[in-house]
């Protein structure tokens, strides 16, 4: 159809009149004048499943990491750093998955694979700004457990209120001003109406695949901020963990070297996990030209690891299961 190739600007820089042509075709098509995603699956019989079981993960999602929050506010023995970025941690997993679940759920639903450009666009911010975050707070969380173990006596001096609060600031003011950047240079780039993009959310790289503009600059910073947001991030846990592993090995009480070490279990492995699915999503896409396959995989990370994450920190961690023995015990008392 001629109206599926016109083109239309997510920003300005056309010319008068290319710009009124473009305006007057997006008001004449109106019902094409969105992207439209794939999702996992066309096939109508597998859609009653996907919707049963991403609105079961994400209801687990959200109560779990609402519990966690709610344990760590309502006891006072975790009001202390790591369990601060913890609930931190904690809700940005909500926000993350909520940018993405609820509208893949209302098209499985309404059977509209449509999603308006502002609408993918906005989307796409919050995805980046979140999985940013969750970059930032897991390096926090490893510097955290490093001056714990390794300067124990110094731990509450060093890791003082006003500093969890700088470092949770700064990773909102860095991740911010990154993905604004990329939204900025995002609106710049033309689309043709009705995109079709392969996948059940707006991906930055594959909006970038389906643009019909030079988008050289979009990738030399994409590349600038996966640096910033990845490499760092992943350098400072690396140098966290490999001062913490010195300091351990030359502790002479294995019950001491179990203790510390136990602190650090489930951050560990929420680390393993975060690093390890993003992996797998970059490892799928780079070695296999199917999208819906690259798709399935990023499932791993945009839902099942938020899901995981509250799981990890109550079973690993004694100190919540406690908590929530405490809260339990006090919620069955009320009653």
């Amino acid at each position: 159809m001629e109206a599926s190739q016109s083109v239309l600007p997510l920003g300005s820089g056309l010319s008068a009149r290319a710009a009124h042509t473009s305006y007057v075709e997006a008001e004449n098509h109106t019902e094409l004048s969105e992207f439209l995603l794939l999702g996992l699956s066309e096939d109508p019989e597998l859609q009653p499943l996907l919707f049963g079981l991403f609105l079961s993960m994400y209801l687990v999602t959200v109560l779990g990491n609402l519990l966690i929050i709610l344990v760590v506010s309502s006891d006072s023995h975790l009001h202390t750093p790591m369990y601060f970025f913890l609930s931190k941690l904690s809700f940005v997993d909500i926000c993350f998955t909520t940018s993405i679940v609820p509208r893949m759920l209302v098209n499985i639903q309404a059977h509209n694979k449509g999603i308006s450009y502002t609408g993918c666009l906005t989307q796409m911010y919050f995805i980046m700004i979140l999985s940013g975050l969750d970059n930032l707070l897991l390096t926090v969380m490893a510097y955290d457990r490093y001056v714990a173990i390794c300067h124990p006596l110094h731990y509450m001096v060093i890791m003082n209120p006003s500093l969890c609060m700088l470092l949770v600031l700064m990773s909102w003011f860095i991740v911010f001003w990154v993905t604004l950047v990329h939204i900025l240079l995002m609106i710049r780039l033309t689309f043709s109406i009705g995109t079709e993009i392969p996948h059940f959310f707006c991906d930055f790289v594959q909006l970038l695949k389906v643009a019909h503009s030079d988008t050289l600059i979009n990738y030399i910073f994409l590349y600038v901020a996966t640096a910033l947001l990845g490499v760092f991030p992943v350098t400072g846990i690396l140098f966290s963990y490999s001062r913490i592993v010195s300091s351990l090995m030359q502790m002479s009480s294995t019950a001491g070297k179990y203790k510390a070490f136990s602190t650090c279990g489930s951050h560990l492995s929420v680390v393993s996990l975060f690093y390890g699915t993003g992996l797998g999503v970059y490892l799928s896409s780079a070695m296999t030209h199917s999208s819906q396959r690259s798709s399935i995989a990023s499932v791993m990370y945009t839902v099942v690891t938020p899901m995981l994450n509250p799981f990890i920190y109550s079973l690993r961690n004694k100190d919540v299961k406690g908590a929530l023995g405490r809260l339990l015990s006090r919620a069955d008392s009320c009653l």
